[in-house]
């Protein structure tokens, strides 16, 4: 039977134009859709539109049909959907596309949004609030639940708004309602990623091993201080990585060796790394630290590629010097072209992951960069942001949730 009672009793309304909506829910089956739509294809109905899925095993489908070179009229197909709907086991409603065909004339700016959070009641409409307020506009929305994280991917235009104001608005604003977000411009997102690249400390290693090597040498406030204002970009990252190692002089190299066997990762990381290889992803770390531990977290993880700082060491103690040009911000960012060309890649198909205003030209010439755990400066300058439990949340960014492998 119809879904809408006005129309299954006093008919169709009047036809402007030939295209209509026609909307389907059933219990899902194999050959479902072949059986509705066998009539209308030996009547001549042409499926101009369709968008069909499966929820919870509810098979829901609905269809823009053009009736204009059809040998049935709208109102006749409609009569028997209603005489085998029983026997399809679905219901169904009409709807004349020109009456309820949505008010866009302008170019559409569509992007892929991405929300991640613990799952509760009411996500999904306090994004859409957020999006209303912003003037943003939702065409399509789906949900991927895993364990107690949910996920949500939509598609938004942002025709309406200034877009970066709006993407900024928005980021803000789903922030403060704690769900990390992520924005990708449909056309950027279409293209496969291949290379995804991260930095070290506080990304993958959860603390920032400089600040533990301080805390060796009994300097670690001197240090803290100093790497606290680089992170937040308030001073030159070359000089205040030579002032901290200059703090360090002296120290034994065992310090190092005793730090790189005892390091932390963060949360999903080590899976999230594990699932990428799986999968047949190109990994590098790029990290403002040192080479001793990218060295070990190459072997450990299974890094393809790493580049970092080469601590001078002699006769066995650090002599506080750097080895060799240093990777700051301004190499980061060159490092990832140097990627793209050696795996043959646009830097539209590698992705950079950091937290710091180090980690900003890396960010920024990814064809996608996520600021994790970040520094205002670094959310600024990013497509969006995970926060410190959902680095494993990646994977449904990538559209990789679905198509894990193999378990740790």
């Amino acid at each position: 039977m119809s879904l809408d009672a006005t129309m299954a009793k006093g008919g169709l309304c009047p036809l402007n134009g030939n295209l209509w909506v026609i909307s389907f829910m059933g219990r899902d089956r194999p050959g479902l859709i072949r059986d509705i739509l066998k009539e209308p294809a030996r009547q001549k109905v042409n499926i101009v539109d369709m968008d069909q899925r499966v929820m919870q095993g509810v098979f829901v489908m609905s269809v823009v049909a053009d009736f204009a070179e059809a040998s049935v009229t709208a109102e006749k197909l409609q009569s028997w959907l209603e005489a085998k709907a029983g026997d399809l086991g679905i219901q169904f409603s009409f709807l004349p596309l020109s009456e309820y065909k949505g008010r866009r004339t302008t170019k559409k700016s569509l992007h892929v949004v991405t929300i991640l959070a613990k799952d509760r009641v009411g996500i999904i409409r306090d994004v859409a609030d957020v999006a209303a307020a912003n003037k943003i506009n939702i065409e399509r929305a789906s949900v991927t639940a895993r364990g107690d994280l949910i996920s949500i991917e939509f598609l938004m235009d942002f025709a309406d708004c200034n877009e970066n104001d709006g993407k900024s608005c928005f980021k803000n604003n789903c922030e403060a309602l704690g769900l990390d977000v992520v924005i990708q411009d449909l056309g950027r997102s279409r293209k496969e990623k291949r290379l995804i690249v991260f930095d070290m400390d506080m990304t993958i290693v959860d603390f920032e091993i400089i600040n533990k090597l301080a805390g060796f040498a009994g300097v670690d406030e001197q240090v803290k201080a100093i790497t606290e204002r680089a992170m937040n970009g308030e001073m030159d990252f070359k000089e205040s990585l030579r002032q901290r190692v200059r703090l360090l002089k002296g120290m034994p190299q065992s310090t190092l060796q005793e730090i790189a066997s005892d390091l932390q990762f963060t949360p999903g990381s080590e899976e999230l790394l594990h699932h990428l290889k799986q999968l047949g992803y190109k990994i590098a770390l790029i990290s403002g630290g040192f080479t001793y531990f990218t060295d070990v977290l190459k072997e450990r993880l299974g890094f393809d590629y790493t580049f970092a700082n080469e601590l001078e060491i002699k006769d066995g103690v650090l002599t506080g010097e750097i080895r060799g040009d240093i990777i700051d911000a301004e190499a980061k960012g060159g490092i990832i072209y140097r990627l793209a060309e050696k795996e043959n890649l646009s830097p539209d198909n590698i992705v950079a992951v950091g937290d710091g205003a180090n980690d900003c030209l890396m960010i920024r010439n990814a064809g996608l960069g996520v600021a994790f755990n970040a520094k205002d400066v670094l959310k600024k300058v990013s497509d969006g942001s995970l926060s410190r439990e959902n680095l494993l949340g990646l994977l449904n960014v990538l559209g990789l949730a679905e198509k894990e492998k193999e378990p740790l």
